[in-house]
């Protein structure tokens, strides 16, 4: 007796020619929900959420349906899915950071395989993290102001060479930031919470120092990278007495989670000038209210948690989940990609 096809439903919203890649994979060993109609529109591309969407009663007791014959999901489901979600063995999220959401959902709790899209963000934000350190150090506003007045008055900039470049975090987003400042001729520390491990990418760092000497290493840091994820040891672990311990002036980016950062202490520390500088792509609380403070801040660039989103972004999930479902379909779990920890979530 041929086995039973595996079951999958996608989620949220994806391009055409991915759904047909993956259709494409195992035919006789899969089979492929998707409906757009049931689904979000998307707003950009690569958009995971979709703009403002409701189904009718129809098409909710179809999604219903499908939710309940699915075996394996791209993307996280929301809440009200998880009663249908009754065969459910694999999910293959479009982020990275989801242990948080995992948790919320209780889906660490059900045996379920997590899998994440680990490495797909880490070179869009390298870029955007370094295009927020070039734009600061050479003066791009004071360049832009200058050529709408039509001056031609010369001035001097910073460079990043030969500074210090501390990443909190050592993994896949520091691994895309190291590179970057490697380039640079910086000098990069990375704190980590185990600095004896293994890791393919280890070179690229000139240091390693351990959480427990996190003060120690932001007081070496010209430019500072939060690249963590949201763990209880990463809550608010940017807080008054970190600010207080950094290089006067340095610059600080975080594209990791808000919730790593105490959001008042950044601001204290941005109008005493113990930083020079923020860009922030998330923040704490995140979306950042209209009326927040840190909005109309001159020495502060906000992204609405945009930085990693590019156009190719669904395409190097796709590659990822193809990656993973050909060894599900195989038998081949162990060689699985960017399965989630769920005693650390990450």
């Amino acid at each position: 007796m041929a086995p039973t096809p595996s079951i999958l439903l996608i989620a949220s919203p994806l391009e055409d020619e991915h759904v047909a890649r993956i259709r494409a994979l195992a035919p006789d060993h899969l089979q492929v929900l998707h409906d757009k109609t049931l689904l979000p529109t998307p707003r950009f591309p690569s958009d995971h959420k979709g703009g403002p969407f409701q189904r009718t009663p129809q098409q909710q007791a179809r999604w219903q349906a499908m939710l309940t014959r699915a075996t394996i999901l791209f993307d996280l489901p929301a809440q009200a899915d998880l009663p249908f979600l009754s065969r459910l063995a694999w999910i293959q999220t479009t982020s990275t950071g989801v242990g948080p959401a995992v948790a919320r959902l209780g889906l660490d709790r059900q045996g379920i395989l997590i899998t994440t899209a680990r490495g797909v963000h880490a070179g869009p934000l390298a870029e955007w993290a370094f295009m927020a350190l070039l734009s600061h150090m050479r003066g791009l506003d004071h360049l832009k102001t200058e050529q709408a007045y039509r001056r031609w008055e010369r001035h001097s900039g910073e460079d990043l060479a030969g500074r210090t470049l501390v990443l909190i975090g050592a993994g896949d987003l520091a691994r895309g930031c190291a590179r970057v400042a490697r380039a640079f001729d910086m000098r990069v520390v990375a704190v980590a919470r185990d600095p004896e491990r293994a890791r393919p990418h280890n070179a690229l760092f000139d240091a390693i120092i351990p959480t427990k000497e996190l003060h120690v290493a932001l007081g070496m840091a010209d430019a500072l990278i939060m690249t963590a994820p949201e763990t209880p040891q990463t809550l608010g672990m940017l807080d008054a007495a970190a600010f207080a311990a950094t290089k006067p002036g340095a610059l600080f980016i975080n594209i990791g989670r808000g919730s790593t950062v105490v959001t008042d202490a950044l601001i204290h520390a941005l109008q005493s000038g113990q930083l020079g500088f923020a860009a922030l792509d998330v923040t704490d609380p995140e979306p950042l209210p209209p009326d927040h403070k840190l909005w109309s801040m001159a020495n502060v660039l906000i992204s609405p948690h945009s930085a990693s989103t590019v156009r190719r972004e669904n395409a190097r999930i796709t590659q990822i989940f193809i990656h993973n479902l050909t060894c599900w379909i195989e038998g081949r779990r162990a060689d699985m990609r960017n399965i989630l920890d769920t005693r650390l979530m990450y």
